[in-house]
């Protein structure tokens, strides 16, 4: 079998080799030319003159300032709730949506149903296929890639809902891959349609000593559980004692960072991690070679054009918003180690849409970004400033001092009297003193953000922490939505959000 691992090791590095070196500011607007012509003939096209648009010589600018942006609330009340309860075609893309995939992001909110058209699923088996290709550019052995390769994402058994089916993304993903990779694919598709998650997990607990599993990908909270479910079904103290070729894992979701300590506990061997950005809108962007921040490569040339808001105060409404009428940047216009809102045009019908997230580019060239946090988790209530990669930096710190393991997490700025404090929840393995844990972690927050420093000696009158073991935010999430889907805690939660989770952590044990 050695051979075939080689057939296709070679394969890659002759196609990688032979495809064309594009470039991404050059695709981004054959991408907009593209999105902007098949749109034309849509009702959104033709409500914001599209075929205007087309003739311009800076399409890039006549299209944002002829399209407004677009949230979530505004895309489905105008145009994809009609398409979606009736079936209608050609509303804000040709032809019928047969999919939609259930986007709740984090716990405790209700389901949002995200378009997905066939061309989307093309536009994510292409760019699924550039990530395999891309695999070249690391250094493994020829018997790689004759591995199989774990896909722990949602159940591919959908529902019916009046004219389309819905789903999770990875869930309807993983239910359309092309028939050439069923042969690598694990759990394979009658485990894989198993709705309940701890059923589905115990199925692959029961299998696993029968796969060569090369590869595994998903969101790290539940492969991690999964892992340990498997482990301990087996009676191993590792899973490489189980899947001894086991070399990569591709997270997905989430930064990976919080969850590399408790992961790594789980393994017989150092793993290559690598970073992806599937989002219910569509594959964004993956790591397509090897560095040490995990930057991920845009996908800047399978159906989805991007724009860019510098993430400033005057730029962001309270509800994590672009405000009307703020001016986008090109890929052509960005600049690294800058923080911006991502705003994204996508051939499931989605225009000008705020897909909530914030990204910094390290490297503008190669359209290589790293995932900073979201709009809403910005704790910023008395100017403090906080983004979610500082927080998981604090959260690596803490690790480091008190011996911690510290996946999960979240914060809330809350009143006491007329001042506020921040309140910190650690889903923690190991034990720590909570007063000394929070005077370590105000410390490093104030050594690596002035902002911060500044608001505590005004406003922000304190921090406590609170630890709790790392199953009250699964059970949270159980509670709340299901397990092993695309749902997280929020790393940042408003208050009322937040109090409902004080009373369920401080009951649950």
């Amino acid at each position: 079998m050695t051979v075939l691992g080689n057939i296709i090791k070679a394969a890659l590095e002759i196609t990688d080799k032979v495809m064309p070196d594009f470039s991404p500011v050059e695709s981004q607007k054959d991408i907009l030319h593209h999105l902007l012509e098949k749109g034309s003939s849509t009702e959104f096209g033709r409500h914001h003159r599209f075929d205007e648009i087309l003739e311009y010589k800076n399409m890039a600018k006549a299209f944002s300032d002829q399209v407004p942006y677009h949230d979530y609330g505004g895309m489905h009340s105008r145009w994809w709730k009609k398409q979606m309860e009736t079936g209608a075609a050609d509303v804000s893309w040709p032809g019928r949506v047969s999919y939609y995939a259930l986007s709740a992001g984090t716990t405790g909110k209700e389901s949002k149903r995200i378009p997905v058209t066939e061309d989307m699923l093309e536009a994510i088996r292409k760019t699924s296929l550039y990530q395999i290709l891309a695999t070249s550019n690391f250094d493994f052995p020829a018997e790689f890639f004759q591995k199989e390769i774990m896909m722990l994402g949602s159940s591919t058994r959908l529902t019916r809902a009046g004219n389309h089916w819905e789903g999770e993304i990875s869930g309807i993903a993983a239910g359309n891959i092309p028939s050439w990779f069923e042969r690598f694919y694990r759990p394979g598709k009658q485990i894989a349609s198993i709705t309940d998650w701890d059923e589905r997990v115990l199925a692959i607990a029961k299998e696993a000593r029968k796969w060569d599993i090369g590869a595994m990908a998903g969101i790290p909270s539940w492969n991690e559980l999964m892992l340990k479910r498997v482990i301990e079904y087996n009676k191993v103290s590792n899973i490489h004692e189980i899947w001894p070729n086991l070399r990569v894992f591709a997270s997905g979701g989430v930064a990976f960072d919080p969850y590399r300590k408790s992961f790594e506990k789980l393994l017989g061997k150092p793993l290559t991690f690598l970073d992806t950005y599937l989002a219910s809108e569509g594959f964004l962007a993956f790591q397509s070679r090897p560095n040490d921040n995990m930057a991920m490569t845009l996908s800047t040339n399978s159906g989805i054009y991007f724009e860019f808001v510098p993430f400033v105060e005057k730029n962001v409404d309270d509800k994590g918003r672009v405000v009307h009428g703020t001016p986008s940047l090109s890929l052509a216009e960005v600049e690294n180690d800058q923080d911006y809102v991502l705003v994204i045009s996508t051939v499931a019908g989605a225009w000008r849409y705020m897909i909530g997230d914030t990204i910094r580019f390290t490297d503008k060239d190669k359209a290589e970004i790293v995932i900073t946090g979201r709009t809403k988790h910005f704790l910023n209530v008395v100017g403090s400033q906080l983004s979610v990669i500082q927080m998981n930096q604090a959260m690596k710190e803490m690790e480091k001092a008190f011996g911690l393991q510290i996946p999960e997490f979240t914060v809330a700025a809350v009143r006491e009297g007329e001042d506020y404090i921040h309140h910190w929840y650690l889903g923690a393995e190991g034990t720590a003193d909570e007063q000394e844990l929070t005077k370590a972690l105000d410390l490093s927050l104030k050594e690596m953000n002035k902002a911060y420093k500044m608001a505590r000696s005004k406003a922000l009158k304190g921090i406590r922490v609170t630890i709790k073991k790392p199953d009250t935010f699964y059970a949270w999430i159980e509670k709340h939505q299901s397990k092993g889907g695309q749902v997280k805690v929020p790393r940042v939660m408003r208050e009322q959000e937040f109090s409902n989770w004080q009373q369920f952590a401080d009951t649950h044990h």
